[in-house]
């Protein structure tokens, strides 16, 4: 375990990630969100295969025991895909970033709905805590009254989805990881997610211009690139040191909105996120604890001498 390396490869993960999030919302909504999550999907291949074949694992990377299960992990994931680049058109980069810090707060809830994880009371206390924080930063767009409002308001309720579906892709991904190889649910889902994208092509694809096509293939890249420093990260440190840096993405996403975009994040945005990361924090902090109190439980019960 390098810790430290591991940390270095999330950090870089999550820039990434946020850039690729900018380059959409750089097209200003001139290309349907199904038609980017293909370009996103489908130019994340090479770089993974590449990514598998530099470790010897092409063939772990193809090979898929339980396929449905791929597919409906892609299903989900492809739509939290959607709905989260379709926010991007309607809300500012930070807000879209805190409002997706929902995810992990909900993947707590569907493991003890669909799961049958035993969720006590710190865990249902911090829960609270995040759903609170995310209203919070919701408030403000659901109060519909001009026509801006009721986009923003649009947009809310698209990220919100988006947060859904991620947390229920996360259920699925525990799933499979019972039975699959972390090298074939990544290549997997950019595969699941290329071909589930095309189910919306009857509803308005476009041909980008030039420059949009330059926008979305750098973000299928970096789409890719992300995927990559993300799954390294998890093999140098436990994911409990890893997790918390996910939040370094509001700092990225502020800085960027606001020197790019001009987006001036305001204080209840700024509050409602600080409570969600807390949340956030405490959950992955208690994770750890129960982690170490199993682990010296198994110690304490392997045979001695």
């Amino acid at each position: 375990m390098r810790p430290l390396h591991g940390i270095i490869l999330k950090i870089a993960s999550v820039l990434v990630f946020i850039t690729m999030a900018s380059l959409i919302k750089a097209t200003d909504g001139r290309v349907p969100p199904g038609e980017v999550v293909f370009f996103r999907s489908v130019f994340a291949v090479p770089i993974i295969v590449a990514w598998l074949a530099w470790r010897h694992e092409l063939a772990t990377g193809f090979r898929a025991k339980a396929p449905m299960a791929h597919v409906w992990r892609g299903f989900v994931g492809t739509s939290a895909m959607g709905l989260g680049f379709a926010g991007l058109l309607f809300l500012p980069l930070p807000e879209v970033t805190a409002i997706g810090y929902a995810a992990p707060i909900l993947t707590v809830i569907f493991a003890a709905m669909f799961l049958g994880e035993e969720v006590r009371i710190f865990r249902i206390s911090a829960v609270v805590l995040g759903v609170i924080g995310v209203l919070i930063v919701l408030s403000p767009r659901l109060s519909v009254g001009a026509d801006l409002s009721e986009a923003e308001a649009l947009g809310a309720m698209l990220v919100l989805g988006a947060a859904v579906f991620a947390a229920l892709a996360q259920i699925f991904v525990r799933r499979l990881v019972q039975t699959e190889s972390t090298s074939a649910i990544v290549f997997w889902f950019s595969i699941t997610a290329s071909g589930l994208s095309l189910l919306t092509l009857p509803y308005g694809w476009v041909v980008p211009g030039p420059g949009d096509v330059v926008l979305l293939v750098l973000a299928g890249l970096l789409g890719g690139v992300g995927q990559v420093l993300l799954t390294s990260s998890y093999r140098h440190a436990d994911a409990s040191v890893i997790a918390p840096f996910e939040y370094v993405s509001i700092l990225f996403a502020l800085a960027i909105g606001y020197w790019i975009f001009d987006e001036v994040p305001t204080l209840t945005m700024l509050g409602g996120a600080a409570l969600v990361v807390l949340a956030g924090v405490l959950i992955i902090w208690r994770e750890r604890q129960l982690g170490l109190e199993r682990g010296r439980q198994r110690k304490a019960m392997t045979p001695q001498g």
